[in-house]
């Protein structure tokens, strides 16, 4: 192998460490789902058993596993933020990835 191949073998080697790490880190990872309940001023979390999509899904993957929505709203601001309203939640989007899913309340 050649001293440019090779430096250039070695250059992408932390790369594919970090990409690896990065992928495995996400695999291990469980997901939390909870809400945020807020009474009398005060504020509280409770672990919520509804299925949300997860944050980085796409529209079309949430689509295919959750169906179309009751309501699209269009995009607004920059970067563009959409949000679709399901029965039991609400989902928020920076341009086509999942960034948040929020519980309806008394779902």
């Amino acid at each position: 192998m050649s001293r440019t191949r090779q430096a250039t073998a070695l250059s992408l080697r932390p790369w594919r460490i970090v990409a690896i790490a990065v992928a495995l880190a996400a695999l291990y990872c469980g997901t939390v789902r909870a809400e945020t309940i807020a009474v009398d001023d005060q504020v509280a979390i409770r672990n919520s058993d509804v299925d949300c999509p997860g944050r980085g899904m796409t529209m079309k993957t949430v689509e295919a596993k959750f169906g179309a929505p009751q309501e699209r709203h269009e995009a607004v601001g920059q970067p563009p933020i959409s949000r679709w309203d399901y029965p039991t939640f609400s989902v928020f989007f920076e341009h086509e990835y999942v960034i948040h899913s929020v519980v309806n309340a008394g779902s």
